[in-house]
């Protein structure tokens, strides 16, 4: 709407003029159509459709649309098919001047174009860019209307063997038809508001090109006479014009796509299907009627459609591959991608001998950004960070959203000596001037960035990204908006401080869900279960450390959420779901711990590959994950959690059981069982007592 807004009592005159409109439309009929009610029919009927201009006009001067230009092509175009009706009544009412063309047609044909040039301009404001699918799906339809108009309106006109100034006239009206109703198909069918006035525009093209094709066909079959049925669909059109142009959203036509996927919806699909079936049907029909001349048209016609439908099956694939490995938000690349594209760029550079580099940026503060200004502050703020991300990355890096305000560049053939220009230049362009969180604030924002390169920092993918981790945590450590670059390290037991840590927020996750020793009792059990396995010695250990932490990432999940008794929402899911991830990060941060990381990443994993986060199958777990999930789960069903029923041994055991070659490894569940039963795995140890 536009900042004046609409005048006082506007809101609802677009109704008013519907129903006054119709009221005269039924007086119309009421009129007698012969002797001294003639003049009073004319009357009204060019009333009605010079109504409608005057409306248009009425409406861009209330609500001044930006761009007003569509509007007043479209008024101009309804001032010139008025004076076309009152032309064309007038001379065939009053002056019984009958014949075809008349001087009305000239009128009549000439308000196509501007008609057409409005469309053209709105579909322009309304999808900037390009809208292939949108395209394809209207040229569809568009292709089926012009295989019939030509067999059942145009062909036949031609060779009714009148003069030639009849035959251009009679097939212009089809052919402008056409071209008007492939522009209304792709403003239809493009993106942006199905605004009021946007359905009562897309009525009044629909009634016009429907009236003119029946028109045509009158025409043809010699039934048609002024003043039937059609003059109100014509006027009903009209009428939609002018309500489009008077009700308030007209404002809001020219606004752009706010969301650049469009879904291929059931209505779509179905009107898409049918187009692509009338063609062979139409057909069978000549063929049954004996009319072998239409064959090359509807052939053609197949031929097209088959094209059209093979590109919009290629552009559907390219668009979900698309989607599969874009954020949504940001439009970078997805966590996902980056990481299935590191490895391989990874043996890329082993190959060749080269290097490559990982730089990763957190915003600073990102969560005062939410708590001051709102979540759509901080959207804001990411997508405009994702842009000043973008427009310094290049050719061939990876630029992808790694976590909720983390990104993570992919820098192919980079040295270690090009690490700290590559992360400046990141730094600098966030920092380059403040952002808008809203649309009358604005702030600096700053990130801290690590880095890290293949093979000086980490020799493979895991090890490299934990580098750079542990950098931008030291950039953070160091008071933030600065640049780290990683250090080497040895994949050994971590270092003893942060491992304790580490296990101090393990016992506080433990609190906070129950009064078990949670963490303690699946690392005691894990270590049991991988000697019994068979699995080495340094395995061992692993999975051991590896179940002590592997709840550490609850810590980043709201306690409300955590402690919820009620089931929990899809968005609270999503983000218990998550918890896997921010542990893998966190333990990811202590040198050499990559290993551990892992595992607590692939805990939840399932071995029918439905699980989270990865959707890893089978022997993609690795062992320790796969041990620490039984575990885990048979610990939660005999502790006294606040989302979970405390659950019998019995009740346990057949849940475990059930859980075979799905969510466990059959072996794994075998062999707990079998040690639960010998007393040796499955006893909870009380943390504390119960108030």
């Amino acid at each position: 709407m536009s900042a004046n807004g609409p005048r006082p009592g506007m809101g609802r005159a677009w109704l008013g003029y519907l129903a006054a409109g119709a009221g005269a439309i039924v007086g119309y009929y009421l009129i007698p159509a012969a002797g001294a009610g003639i003049p009073g029919r004319v009357a009204v009927y060019c009333l009605i459709s010079a109504s409608a201009a005057v409306a248009v006009c009425t409406g861009v001067l209330v609500h001044r649309p930006r761009p007003a230009l569509p509007w007043l092509l479209l008024g101009a175009s309804q001032v010139v098919y008025a004076a076309a009706d009152s032309t064309f009544y007038i001379s065939h009412y009053l002056l019984g001047r009958t014949g075809f063309p008349s001087w009305a047609d000239p009128l009549y044909l000439g308000h196509y174009p501007l008609v057409v040039l409005a469309m053209v301009l709105l579909i322009r404001r309304r999808s900037p860019g390009r809208d292939v699918p949108s395209v394809l799906d209207a040229s569809v339809l568009a292709v089926v209307a012009a295989m019939l108009s030509w067999l059942y309106l145009i062909a036949p006109q031609t060779r009714t063997g009148a003069p030639m100034l009849v035959t251009v006239t009679s097939v212009a009206y089809p052919v402008m038809d056409l071209v008007m109703l492939a522009a209304a198909l792709r403003l239809i069918l493009g993106g942006g508001r199905r605004s009021p006035s946007f359905v009562l525009l897309a009525g009044y093209l629909l009634a016009i090109f429907t009236a003119d094709t029946v028109y045509v066909l009158q025409q043809l079959t010699g039934s048609y006479h002024a003043g039937n049925f059609l003059d109100a669909i014509w006027l009903s059109g009209n009428l939609a014009l002018g309500a489009a142009a008077l009700h308030p959203t007209m404002t809001r036509l020219g606004e752009p796509s706010a969301v650049s996927e469009r879904m291929l919806g059931r209505v779509r699909i179905v009107a898409l299907c049918v187009a692509a079936l009338v063609a062979p049907a139409t057909l069978l029909i000549q063929y049954a009627t004996g009319a072998p001349h239409a064959v090359p048209v509807i052939a053609a016609a197949c031929a097209v459609l088959f094209v059209l439908t093979i590109l919009r099956l290629h552009g559907l694939v390219v668009d979900q591959r698309r989607l599969a490995i874009t954020d949504g938000l940001t439009g970078l690349y997805t966590r996902r991608f980056f990481e299935a594209q590191l490895p391989l760029e990874a043996e890329r550079a082993r190959r060749s001998g080269g290097s490559m580099a990982v730089v990763i940026a957190d915003v600073d503060r990102f969560k005062s950004i939410n708590d001051r200004y709102g979540h759509p502050a901080g959207d804001r703020a990411l997508i405009e960070i994702a842009h000043r991300l973008r427009r310094v990355s290049r050719s061939g890096e990876v630029l992808a959203r790694y976590g909720g305000e983390e990104f993570a560049l992919l820098v192919p053939e980079a040295s270690p000596n090009d690490l700290p220009g590559i992360a400046q230049r990141l730094r600098d362009s966030v920092a380059s001037s403040p952002m808008a969180v809203t649309d009358t604030e604005w702030i600096a924002v700053t990130v801290s960035v690590g880095a890290a390169c293949h093979p000086q920092h980490g020799s493979d993918p895991d090890k490299l990204v934990a580098a750079a981790d542990r950098a931008l945590y030291s950039a953070k450590s160091a008071g933030a908006d600065r640049v780290v670059v990683g250090t080497p390290a040895a994949d050994n037991g971590g270092d003893p401080a942060l491992v304790d840590y580490l296990c101090r927020i393990a016992d506080q996750v433990d609190v906070c869900l129950s009064s078990y020793k949670h963490s303690l009792a699946i690392s005691q059990w894990a270590g049991v279960l991988a000697v019994a396995l068979g699995l080495d010695e340094p395995t061992v250990r692993r999975t051991a450390l590896a179940g002590r932490l592997h709840d550490i990432g609850k810590i980043v999940i709201p306690e409300a959420v955590l402690t919820k008794t009620s089931p929990l929402s899809d968005e609270e899911w999503r983000l218990m779901r998550e918890h896997a991830d921010y542990g893998y990060r966190l333990a990811r941060t202590v040198p050499g711990f990559s290993s551990v990381a892992q595992v607590i990443r692939q805990h939840h994993e399932r071995y029918d590959g439905t699980g989270y986060p990865q959707g890893l199958l089978a022997q993609e777990i690795r062992p320790e994950a796969r041990v620490i999930a039984v575990c885990d789960a048979w610990a939660a069903m005999q502790a006294d959690r606040p989302h979970q029923v405390q659950r019998t041994l019995q009740e346990a055991r057949l849940e475990l059981r059930r859980g075979r070659g799905t969510q466990f490894d059959p072996d794994v569940v075998d062999l707990f069982l079998d040690l639960q039963q010998r007393g040796r795995v499955g006893d909870l140890d009380r943390a504390h007592a119960n108030p």
